[in-house]
């Protein structure tokens, strides 16, 4: 395996998405430009977070797959000659949606995608009105970079999810990422949020001997209800080695640029101090298909 350099934009979003798109655009060419190789996008990075309502008429934003956006990010991505992880509101059929991941070749082909499997239901995250459950499984992306277990936002709190990429041979975990404050948490509490938010994922790595990325939102969107104080979304993008190392970690309050030089190769190496592929009971573990054991 290679060392790649894999370049992040952590992006606030605004109403107009024709400037959402040129800014990506303009950010994936310059960070191709400095030699990325793999560029990672957040969480719906084509519009404002729309799940802060229940609104039907959202559902006017979603796309087929392949639609505008694939030949949108595919035209990018051959001009520049880099691998782009996006994430699209996909329209599967009516009345079938889901929150999809889409991973583009450096020809500007669809490598694959990845439908979001869990999907969250909390004030001012309403994506179970939105999303149906992804149907894909957990199964890694193949691209010229590399095997790339491809989640999303909610999909990184659960180990299950991270184990199964590993052992189906991703070379890293990718989580684009929409998760902020709600504006009456104390500040205590959004930073023990922030905090538990970046431990999960750092111990995926540890589990499972992977890098991660995650490439969250940043800024505030406000909730169009005004039942809300809306969301500021946390920024804190960040890169982790595969002992959970943090290698970068972006503002919480700023939009990033960022290039991070990867040794996909070293991975091997902490396998083999820390084995715990090969130390796995899995005779015993059975009862992880159940929802609770009374």
């Amino acid at each position: 395996m290679k060392s790649i350099k894999i370049g992040i934009l952590q992006q606030h979003n605004v109403t107009s998405k024709e400037d959402n798109l040129r800014r990506l655009h303009d950010g994936i060419i310059e960070l191709a430009n400095r030699g990325a190789e793999l560029i990672v996008l957040q969480e719906l990075h084509n519009t404002l977070y729309f799940c802060q309502v229940e609104d039907v008429s959202n559902f006017d934003l979603a796309e087929p797959i392949p639609g505008p956006s694939t030949s949108f990010f595919g035209q990018i991505a051959k001009e520049a000659g880099v691998v782009i992880v996006c994430s699209l509101f996909e329209r599967r059929a009516p009345g079938l949606y889901h929150n999809t991941a889409v991973v583009i070749e450096r020809d500007g082909s669809i490598a694959g995608c990845y439908r979001k499997m869990h999907i969250p239901d909390d004030p001012a995250y309403y994506e179970k009105f939105y999303f149906t459950p992804g149907d894909l499984g957990f199964q890694p992306i193949s691209t010229s970079v590399g095997r790339l277990g491809v989640l999303v936002c909610w999909d990184q709190w659960y180990p299950e999810a991270a184990r199964l990429m590993a052992l189906s041979g991703a070379d890293l975990l990718i989580y684009p990422t929409a998760i902020g404050y709600e504006s009456s948490d104390s500040k205590e509490e959004q930073e023990r949020q922030r905090e538990a938010w970046t431990t999960v994922q750092r111990g995926h790595a540890v589990a499972n001997g992977l890098p991660v990325v995650a490439v969250n939102r940043v800024g505030y969107e406000p909730d169009p209800s005004g039942q809300t104080g809306g969301i500021t979304f946390w920024g804190s993008s960040f890169v982790a080695g595969p002992q959970g190392e943090l290698l970068y970690r972006a503002s919480r309050d700023e939009e990033a640029q960022a290039i991070i030089d990867i040794d996909l190769g070293r991975s091997e190496q902490v396998r083999r101090w820390w084995p715990f592929l090969r130390d796995r009971r899995i005779d015993r573990y059975s009862d992880i298909l159940r929802r609770y054991i009374d």
